[in-house]
């Protein structure tokens, strides 16, 4: 987990992003990165959840669940800071829930 700059918001606005594709022997690793948003919100429908057992280290100042379909390619440049780490569960939920979002 990272937190961002926010490209739905005009200024200085950031947000929290969890990052999908962080390998070394992916192109342009250290560079940019494949990311999906967070969200405070409850009432769409297909966000998925992060309970507080599912920070490893870090947190959110509120509960917050993963857009999985608020993909963003986010640049190294665009990244304030390092917010935390989630589980392997979470982020393996949020890969299959965007390919699900992809083949819809």
């Amino acid at each position: 987990m990272v937190y961002g700059a926010d490209p739905f918001k005009r200024g200085a606005s950031g947000r929290p992003w969890l990052v999908l594709s962080n390998h070394a022997d992916r192109p342009f690793h250290g560079e940019q990165y494949i990311a999906v948003t967070l969200t405070t919100r409850s009432w769409l429908d297909g966000l998925i959840g992060i309970p507080a057992s599912s920070w490893v280290r870090g947190g959110t100042p509120e509960p917050s669940r993963v857009v999985p379909w608020g993909v963003q390619s986010l640049a190294a440049g665009d990244i304030a800071r390092w917010q935390g780490t989630l589980t392997e569960s979470i982020v393996e939920k949020t890969i299959a829930a965007l390919v699900e979002e992809l083949d819809a």
